[in-house]
């Protein structure tokens, strides 16, 4: 039997390592984006305030928007990552191994007695700087201009409402304390 050059081991770690730092480079992207979303809602408003120009507030839902999908999206993918390592690369790891488990990090960290309160936490944040604050900025332009918008400029603040309702129902939809757990891989 000819001998290999590299093992089915070898492949399945080197898999995870880069697997891994896919997920690392993802987790500091992501973070970014908090940072990146106060500081252009900061801007905004003081844009708008110092030119008293309640028009410019309506710039603050497609940019929190942008950010908010391109966080939630980087998010499931970082989960879909932990997911993946857990149920099917770990496994077979372990398999080729002949160890009960391998990578326990990946299970054990999730066991937190106070990993449910931060997830519903990190949702609440999520919502507010990707949603309340973009539909405020709606609510305080729609106030400041009663009677004297533009249909137009009324007709986009209100397409942009239903789109920030929209992305606050997609953080929702994949907040992983509120949704059932995926079903293992087969």
């Amino acid at each position: 039997m000819p001998e290999r050059d590299v093992t089915a081991g070898q492949l399945l770690l080197a898999e995870y390592t880069s697997i891994k730092d896919e997920q690392k480079s993802r987790i500091g992207f992501r973070d970014n984006l908090l940072y990146v979303t106060l500081t252009v809602v900061a801007a905004v408003i003081a844009a708008a305030a110092q030119a008293r120009q309640s028009e410019m507030l309506l710039a603050l839902p497609p940019v929190c928007v942008v950010l908010g999908w391109t966080y939630l999206v980087n998010d499931e993918k970082i989960s879909a990552i932990g997911t993946y390592i857990r149920d099917d690369l770990g496994p077979r790891l372990a398999e080729l191994a002949h160890a009960d488990t391998v990578f326990a990090w990946e299970t054990a960290h999730r066991s937190d007695r106070r990993r449910r309160s931060r997830k519903v936490i990190q949702c609440a944040v999520d919502l507010l700087a990707f949603c309340v604050v973009p539909f405020a900025g709606l609510v305080v332009y729609w106030a400041a201009g009663a009677g004297e918008t533009s249909s137009g400029l009324l007709a986009l603040s209100a397409v942009e409402a239903l789109i920030v309702v929209g992305l606050g129902h997609q953080v929702l939809s994949y907040a992983r304390p509120f949704n059932s757990p995926r079903p293992a891989a087969p």
